[in-house]
């Protein structure tokens, strides 16, 4: 069953070629790529949603007389980006907050700490 299951994901990579391949780091680059074009899409949604919203709150009464300003100073001109505002903020840090925190080799720092600590471990009763 396994061979089978690993020629149906060779003939998967070949029509899809670029998508997947044996290579972990290209993968994980591939991975990073997708999710970064997803955060700008979405800012890009984000943008033109809200600067259509406020547009028409500044001709929202007046269309045939023009523009009234008084509408830029109300709530509920800015509350959907407000709050749109605060998940966009969540999804830029999904996907560059890791760096921020926890540095690029910090899993692999904690993983040799904790080797070494079960190592020590081992060695105390021995």
């Amino acid at each position: 069953m396994g061979r089978f299951r690993r020629e149906m994901y060779e003939d998967y990579a070949r029509q899809h070629f670029g998508e997947y391949t044996d290579d972990e780091n290209y993968n994980a680059a591939y991975r990073r790529v997708k999710r970064l074009k997803r955060f700008y899409s979405h800012l890009k949604i984000f943008l033109i949603v809200n600067i259509i919203i406020i547009v028409s709150s500044l001709t929202r009464d007046n269309f045939n007389e023009g523009m009234d300003f008084s509408g830029l100073t109300e709530w509920h001109t800015y509350s959907t980006a407000f709050f749109w505002g605060i998940g966009l903020l969540a999804h830029a840090l999904s996907v560059f907050g890791t760096d921020w925190f926890f540095g690029s080799d910090w899993e692999k720092r904690k993983i040799q700490k904790y080797m070494e600590k079960d190592a020590a471990n081992k060695n105390k009763w021995e």
